[in-house]
């Protein structure tokens, strides 16, 4: 089962692009998120009770599993629902937030040791070309600049958070570290809500169902199995699966609200998966 967390992953964290789309229709992103997250922690709460988990630690531990919930459910899921709520277009964001293996990458040997190999190099570049191809032709018009800027903070916050959570995880249990990551994420937006926009959610039947989707297949689903490839796994290696999000939005695009699937996205699958392939394969040798 564990051998299958990468691609249960990739599916629940690509159905989070369909679902927010629907739920922006129906309420402001940080009263929605907030909403979400307050729930999240609760339901995190309740089940680290039920395990009877140590729900103490250090304030270090708990500040850092806040910070990393911050960085994680508040900058980067907040500037994507805002940057697709002031109108850019969804592929659009995520193209810039595929970027994130990237900087992981670049970043991993002089922040975390990690030795990035040429192999590992080969397989982001094309898992980024791959991602490119399916998102890069569908710019449109002028993009809002505001949009653009949300989802560069989002792409620097997942790849601070990535590296973040790698430095300081498995200091609490994990159902514990979410539960402290929920609350920071939903203290945070509940601050920007009440600063940036005027909040508003309706509670319609499509809201309810993407909403709930997201509360339990990507929170406590996906962000759960993310956690704990960060732990046991190179935050490099893992980081590359995010460049398998935007084509396999795609597809779930083209089977769950009938979008057009071209041959160029066909195309952008089969690279971003070998070149997936290319970075990980190599997760069983010494680096």
């Amino acid at each position: 089962m564990v051998r299958l967390f990468p691609l249960i992953f990739v599916f629940l964290w690509s159905s989070a692009f369909i679902s927010s789309k629907i739920i922006v229709d129906d309420a402001s992103p940080f009263a929605s998120l907030g909403f979400r997250f307050a729930i999240v922690a609760l339901g995190f709460y309740l089940f680290s009770i039920i395990r009877r988990e140590r729900f103490s630690g250090t304030r270090a531990d708990i500040l850092s599993a806040c910070a990393t919930g911050v960085l994680f459910h508040g900058l980067y899921l907040g500037g994507v629902f805002f940057a697709i709520s002031k109108g850019l277009p969804a592929g659009i964001a995520a193209l810039i937030v595929s970027l994130q293996p990237v900087l992981t990458g670049a970043l991993a040997g002089p922040i975390l040791n990690e030795v990035v190999t040429w192999r590992q190099w080969a397989g982001i570049c094309l898992g980024f070309a791959g991602a490119a191809l399916v998102l890069g032709f569908d710019i449109g018009g002028s993009l809002p600049v505001i949009g653009v800027v949300a989802s560069i903070i989002a792409l620097a916050a997942v790849t601070i958070g990535t590296l973040w959570q790698k430095k300081v995880s498995g200091k609490l249990p994990l159902s514990v570290s979410n539960c402290y990551q929920a609350v920071g994420a939903a203290v945070f937006h509940c601050v920007v809500m009440l600063l940036l926009e005027e909040p508003f959610i309706n509670f319609t039947a499509s809201f309810i169902l993407s909403m709930g989707w997201q509360i339990v297949m990507v929170s406590f689903g996906a962000f759960t199995i993310l956690m704990y490839l960060i732990s046991v796994g190179s935050a490099s290696r893992t980081a590359t699966l995010f460049f398998l999000v935007p084509p396999v939005s795609a597809v779930m695009a083209w089977l769950v609200v009938d979008e057009a699937l071209t041959m160029m996205d066909i195309a952008g699958l089969g690279i971003a998966t070998i070149g997936v392939y290319v970075a990980t394969r190599v997760a069983a040798k010494p680096e």
